[in-house]
């Protein structure tokens, strides 16, 4: 998901206006196996559904080399690996041939619908006052976007860091945040978008959920690629072949799991 989190893909034939299999055996995707909405090892995130859909077009099997998100992951799985690919990285990824993005999302605030606090901008006065969940990248406490907009603006005392990774021991680490809102630890929370419609549509207690506006000073929006190993142009292109003939299919999976989506790709 860039400075403010992280996240990563495939090959196929083109005759006569269809697409035929290329054979180059299992198409090897390095994924997490405990990291919903995005993936996991029983199959069960958008990106895993999303990486059936290329599977299918190139009539490959699917591989995956399970592979915790922590420091190191793109080095060891695409770069040093024999991986072909990451579901879901920032367009223009250094570390990867990036195909067309597929998705655009951005942060947004969570809050309980019974609070009525209808926060909508990181310059309103409540945030001094309120108790406000912020995500974490890497081992080394890295701030995201908001969180560094906020310490900018003199609101540290009353924020509480979540770490985008969590206890891996348990399911679903990065849900804990979008918990700590609903069970009212904390007041409101800056989370990932990805993360917080999937996880926010799970809660017994309704959530709000209100994108944050554009601003002039740091990125809160960002467009998602498919991450191809370097030297890899043909395949990096033919995903980005079924990327465009199978926009509907895909937007419509990540509607399923509640992806909030800018527009503008």
């Amino acid at each position: 998901m860039c400075s403010a989190f992280k996240r990563i893909i495939f090959g196929f034939i083109l005759i006569g206006g269809s697409l035929a299999a290329a054979a180059d055996g299992a198409l090897k995707i390095a994924a997490d196996p405990n990291n919903l909405p995005f993936s996991n090892d029983h199959l069960e995130g958008f990106e895993n559904k999303i990486a059936a859909v290329l599977a299918e077009e190139l009539e490959r099997k699917i591989e995956y080399v399970w592979h915790a998100q922590r420091r190191g992951f793109f080095r060891q799985t695409l770069k040093e690996g024999d991986c072909d690919l990451v579901m879901g990285v920032p367009a223009h990824f250094e570390r990867a041939l990036t195909t067309k993005p597929y998705y655009r999302s951005r942060y947004v605030f969570v809050e309980r619908s019974d609070r009525d606090l209808n926060i909508s901008t990181l310059d309103d006065r409540a945030l001094r006052e309120l108790k406000i969940g912020v995500q974490l990248i890497g081992d080394d406490g890295m701030n995201t976007p908001p969180a560094h907009a906020l310490t900018e603006r003199g609101i540290i005392t009353n924020l509480f860091g979540f770490t985008l990774y969590g206890d891996y021991s348990k399911p679903n680490p990065p849900a804990r945040i979008i918990e700590a809102v609903a069970n009212g630890e904390i007041d409101v929370a800056i989370v990932w978008g990805p993360l917080a419609g999937y996880f926010a549509s799970r809660q017994e207690t309704p959530l709000k959920i209100t994108p944050l506006p554009k601003s002039d000073d740091l990125p809160f929006s960002f467009a998602i690629s498919i991450g191809v190993k370097k030297g890899e142009s043909k395949l990096r292109d033919q995903i980005d072949e079924i990327l465009s003939r199978r926009s509907e299919d895909i937007q419509a999976i990540l509607r399923e799991y509640r992806i909030p989506l800018d527009a503008g790709l």
